[in-house]
């Protein structure tokens, strides 16, 4: 039985997960799966950059994201977002707690000052990144490196949606950075089989994907 804090962070990501499916920031595969910039096959698409277009589901992201950072995180001296999508939740997380924005680029400028953080961040200062979308978390892990190259002491880590993925676990893990999301692949696709966008067969295919991505994106490669 869950107890009041697990039911809350239910609840929370369940309501997360709906509005992601209601504005179609994540998209699910019917026969046709999608194919990532890797090129691999999948059965799920997400662009949580959608999300900034509805008030009341960018609100609601920026709310959740305060209350962990101040719950579970405590004082900060800044924010942090990862380019492109921590950017603009970042900046009105960073405006909600009144604190310096900056973020992060995935490698240095090859122009002008050659930055990689874009803004100012004190050396020293404590920082909570924040992220639209963890895969296995290696993009998002090298904003965490920039910021304790330049001295910064990251407290953790903030996004949107995870997939779950193992191999993400490990590298949070390894890079020592506690990791928090407002909602997880197994609570979405629980929420899109009570809204009826799956039927039990899609259901099926889609926690197949989540077990083992790798082997799932071959066979559908070698049926295309």
């Amino acid at each position: 039985m869950m107890n009041l804090d697990s039911a809350a962070r239910h609840e929370t990501s369940m309501e997360m997960a709906k509005f992601l499916l209601q504005v179609r920031a994540v998209k699910l595969a019917g026969k046709e799966p999608f194919t990532w910039a890797s090129g691999r096959k999948a059965p799920i698409y997400c662009d949580n950059r959608i999300t900034l277009s509805y008030p009341h589901v960018r609100n609601f992201i920026r709310q959740e994201f305060v209350k962990i950072i101040e719950g579970q995180v405590g004082p900060i001296d800044a924010i942090a977002g990862v380019a492109t999508g921590g950017i603009a939740q970042g900046a009105l997380v960073a405006q909600e707690l009144g604190l310096p924005f900056a973020y992060v680029r995935s490698e240095a400028k090859k122009h002008g000052m050659g930055n990689q953080i874009e803004g100012e961040i004190a050396s020293g200062s404590s920082v909570v990144v924040v992220e639209d979308l963890v895969s296995t978390g290696k993009s998002s892990l090298l904003a965490v490196e920039a910021l304790r190259a330049h001295g910064c002491d990251v407290k953790a880590m903030v996004a949107v949606f995870t997939y779950g993925l193992d191999i993400a676990a490990r590298n949070f893990e390894q890079a020592k950075v506690p990791l928090y999301t407002l909602t997880e692949y197994n609570d979405l696709i629980e929420c899109a089989l009570q809204m009826e966008l799956l039927n039990e067969e899609e259901m099926g295919s889609l926690r197949q994907w989540r077990q083992d991505p790798e082997k799932w994106s071959d066979q559908h490669m070698q049926q295309s």
